[in-house]
């Protein structure tokens, strides 16, 4: 073993983690654990992974970062077999990945800047993800995650169409913008471009790129350049991530969140509407603290009004240091009855979704030799090569998604 790098979270660290992959190339036997604070059960697991990695490999040096080890540096210090801790900031610095760097805890400082390292690989994977952003200026009352990544930082334009350029150059057919607060792009760039500009500028300058996709957005903030690309772009693949959090007003404004029930119907519909077929994922929670039944019936008649087939849905987690975690809470049982729910009622809806889809002809990005996804992000099983762009017809569905045979 050389360097291995276990990820835990988001897109982000997914792609910060290919970046550490290339900074400790050269050093011997190490592990990096690069962790996420989003719940309580995310820091469960990287606590697992630091003490099996300890206990199979007892001569590894382990290195842990990520929002979790940004937070609370000491404690994840204190595991038995963690031989360092390093900060967002430290984890991207060249400086932090040569031998013998470093104390046991860095001096952990909230990061103020962004300079993104060009990546050519993510070991493993078809698609490859570019950061276009860092940070969040808002403060929903259950998000500990700006504690971690600090304000809101753009990357510019020239090196997000640097780094596609380069990913593409490497065989990736698949790109996808991810950040912490996505749709907060831009106002701290020279003329201030908004998400949508930016996107339009990089599809101009970089032709060759097949495929483009973003992740999880905040409905609020969608400027106008990205609705229309939406409607007429399309290498800007019909699928849309919304960070919805809840269907209840009520629950939306003690999560101090910018949009209303409504808005968040309103632009699935629009999507629908400019771009036929488009595939709608969003992010819940299920028992948010002071979620009554009656609250968390308009979240479940919302998922079903909006017959959302790609749901992600988390059992509410406190964060220490949150507004949210000193109001009265829902019993965790109830948490996780209601996270079922909200899973049954999206699941029917992607069944509706897959039947929809039968006889349908769709680009699939093989993604393992017997799968991938289709340009909405339908789960699809057909066997092509890895890394391939495919042309199929949908023949069949099931609660696992489409089957699909090669046009």
């Amino acid at each position: 073993m050389t360097v291995e790098i276990l990820n835990f979270g988001c897109r982000l660290n997914t792609y910060e983690g290919e970046v550490m992959r290339g900074h400790a190339a050269a050093l011997d036997n190490t592990i990096v654990v690069n962790t996420c604070a989003v719940t309580m059960e995310a820091e469960r697991q990287a606590r697992q992974a630091i003490r099996r990695a300890h206990r199979e490999h007892p001569g590894a040096e382990i290195v842990v970062t990520g929002c979790a080890a940004q937070i609370d540096p000491g404690a994840w210090a204190a595991i038995p077999g963690v031989s360092r801790v390093l900060g967002n900031e430290d984890k991207l610095k060249p400086e932090s990945w040569v031998a013998g760097a470093g104390s046991a805890v860095s001096d952990i400082m909230i990061a103020r800047e962004t300079a993104p390292q060009l990546v050519t690989e993510f070991m493993g994977r078809a698609r490859a993800f570019v950061q276009v952003q860092q940070g969040c200026d808002h403060r929903c009352t259950f998000c500990i995650i700006p504690f971690g990544r600090g304000p809101n930082r753009s990357v510019p334009i020239g090196m997000i169409v640097e780094q596609v350029r380069t990913l593409v150059a490497s065989g990736y057919r698949e790109i996808v913008l991810t950040g912490v607060d996505v749709t907060s792009y831009g106002p701290d760039l020279p003329g201030a471009p908004t998400l949508g500009q930016m996107i339009r500028r990089l599809l101009a300058l970089v032709p060759e790129l097949p495929r483009l996709r973003l992740s999880s957005i905040d409905p609020a903030a969608i400027d106008d350049d990205l609705w229309r690309l939406i409607e007429h772009e399309p290498r800007l693949m019909p699928h849309l991530h919304l960070s919805l959090q809840a269907g209840s007003d009520m629950i939306l404004k003690r999560m101090k969140r910018r949009h209303s029930r409504q808005q968040g119907l309103d632009a699935i519909a629009r999507a629908r509407a400019l771009r036929p077929g488009i595939g709608i994922g969003a992010d819940l929670i299920a028992g948010f603290p002071t979620e009554t039944d009656e609250l968390f019936a308009e979240t479940l008649a919302m998922v079903e009004e909006a017959a959302i087939p790609f749901l992600h849905v988390f059992p509410y987690s406190e964060r220490p240091g949150t507004p949210a975690a000193r109001m009265p809470s829902v019993d965790k049982p109830i948490r996780r009855a209601r996270a079922g729910l909200l899973r049954e009622a999206s699941a029917r809806a992607a069944q509706r979704f897959y039947a929809g889809m039968i006889g349908a002809e769709v680009a699939v990005l093989s993604e393992t030799g017997t799968g991938g996804h289709t340009e909405h992000f339908a789960p699809v099983r057909l066997v092509a090569e890895p890394g391939m762009l495919v042309r199929a017809r949908v023949v069949a569905f099931d609660a696992q998604g489409i089957t699909a045979e090669a046009a």
